[in-house]
């Protein structure tokens, strides 16, 4: 399965009830097509950089899952029925950057306990 990361903007004129019932459908639809839901990162209403449809605002949902790519393929079908749905964008992550930050986050971890790193071998070292 493959990582995905689906980022919507909603209208700021659906109200508080509304855009979190949206955005549970649009995480339902993961669950349904037998994805999992990695992150969902909700950042709230934010100005827009230049406006869209009229709108100043925007209501920011970012969601990160591993699955299917049916799954982005429903969701941006949905995002085009609905009016509400101001811009929205799926991309592909690609694992070989998923391999480096795991790689950086152990480095990281083995300098904060005191650790020395692992070095290649071959290299020059000093004696």
């Amino acid at each position: 399965m493959r990582q995905y990361e689906t980022g919507f903007v909603l209208s700021p004129a659906l109200s508080e009830e509304e855009t979190t019932q949206f955005i549970q459908q649009m995480a339902e639809i993961v669950a349904q097509r037998k994805g999992r839901m990695v992150k969902q990162d909700v950042w709230g209403k934010r100005r827009l950089a230049y406006p869209i449809k009229r709108h100043e605002d925007g209501f920011y949902v970012f969601f990160t899952y591993d699955g299917p790519g049916d799954i982005s393929t429903e969701m941006e079908r949905r995002f085009k029925q609905t009016d509400s749905v101001i811009r929205f964008m799926t991309v592909k992550k690609d694992p070989r950057d998923l391999i480096r930050r795991r790689k950086k986050k152990a480095a990281r971890a083995a300098a904060a306990s005191g650790e020395e790193p692992a070095r290649a071998a071959g290299g020059n070292e000093e004696k």
